[in-house]
């Protein structure tokens, strides 16, 4: 007897971080990869319980992930799933929790406000845009637009420095800043610059970060803030970098170097950044496996297929992907090979050296 082989194409995106069940996340994906089914052969090729199948075929079409045909017959009403982006763009949509826009104006103007009523900056503009690009003040510079602002980024950070300080209130970071920060942040970190980002949670509240490119770790910190004051460079402790307005990046930047504003500024960031959260997004949560689960996870790092593994452990090649994919909804991660990397990050499980055997424990069914 010879099996179909499995389809392979582009991963499925979770929607368990999206806010649905495991069991809909589960119906969605076998929809997506093997085609159109009913509830009845969902059921069967799953293993699962037809009120179980149900409610997840129902918590799909509620949140427009699948829809069926208009046959009354449930047995017969065929299911297929939506495009994973056009879901995964919808579902974001939902849970979209933006910060107010003049909310965050007011908050900028506060900072420059207190900054002009202390006496260091009286010259630092406050909604009005500096007549001409240039010097305007003494030890201010304006930045005419977000270009010339990220040249001079490029310029200012090109010798050798040993900090980078930066904050911001955007809770979308748009494809223009994400290609331009990621490689900057990638050299900083490679030359050992002490980097620390101070930034708001995702308006649609993601619990997963795929969008960084580095990890919290010796020379890169993130922390997450409900509030955070206004957006901010602050280079080598020497040059503070702000938005001449907060409601609109493209009229340009400030840059100032006069030692009492940038003191004052590093102070206020200081603040914010001990107050925040450290943010949990590059890091895992525990989990404790069990007595299955673990013996599992031992016969895959030691190289056993899903098939050799099932073996050893006498349950059914679909048990094993039942388990993977629980292990994979707990940890909030979308494919095998990321939760390798989780695991490995827990110290779960590792690759035996080669003189050692996998040890399987004795409460398979634990």
């Amino acid at each position: 007897m010879t099996s179909s082989p499995i389809p392979i194409g582009a991963a499925v995106p979770s929607l368990v971080r999206w806010g649905l069940s495991s069991d809909a996340d589960l119906v969605f994906r076998t929809l997506v990869t093997f085609g159109p089914r009913t509830q009845r052969a969902l059921a069967a090729e799953l293993g699962l319980a037809g009120r179980r199948t149900a409610d997840a075929l129902a918590e799909l079409l509620e949140c427009g992930a699948a829809v069926s045909t208009d046959d009354i017959r449930t047995a017969t009403r065929i299911w297929t799933a939506r495009r994973p982006d056009a879901v995964v763009s919808m579902l974001r949509s939902r849970r979209l929790r933006l910060v107010d826009r003049h909310a965050k104006a007011t908050r900028h103007h506060g900072v420059v406000r207190s900054l002009r009523a202390s006496g260091l900056a009286p010259a630092l503009p406050m909604g009005i845009v500096p007549a001409v690009p240039g010097a305007f003040a003494e030890d201010m510079i304006y930045l005419p637009t977000r270009e010339h602002a990220r040249r001079r980024i490029g310029e200012l950070i090109a010798p050798p420095i040993g900090e980078f300080l930066s904050m911001s209130n955007e809770q979308v970071v748009d494809a223009v800043s994400a290609r331009t920060a990621a490689p900057m942040d990638t050299a900083l970190h490679e030359r050992g610059v002490q980097m620390r980002f101070l930034g708001m949670p995702p308006a649609d509240g993601d619990t997963l970060d795929v969008s960084g490119h580095l990890v919290n770790g010796t020379s890169f910190q993130r922390r997450e803030a409900a509030e955070v004051p206004l957006r901010l460079m602050l280079i080598d402790r020497r040059t503070a970098l702000l938005p001449v307005d907060p409601q609109d990046l493209e009229r340009g930047y400030l840059e100032v170097t006069r030692p009492p504003v940038v003191q004052a500024l590093i102070a206020l960031f200081d603040r914010h950044w001990r107050a925040a959260a450290v943010s949990r997004r590059h890091t895992v949560a525990p989990i404790e496996l069990s007595g299955r689960e673990h013996s599992l996870i031992t016969l895959l790092a030691a190289g056993h297929t899903d098939q050799t593994a099932a073996q050893c452990l006498r349950i059914s090649a679909r048990s094993v992907t039942g388990i993977m994919r629980t292990l994979m909804d707990r940890l909030g991660v979308e494919n095998r090979f990321q939760l390798g990397l989780a695991l490995g990050a827990l110290r779960v499980a590792a690759p035996p050296s080669l003189s050692s055997q996998p040890e399987i424990r004795s409460d398979p069914e634990s």
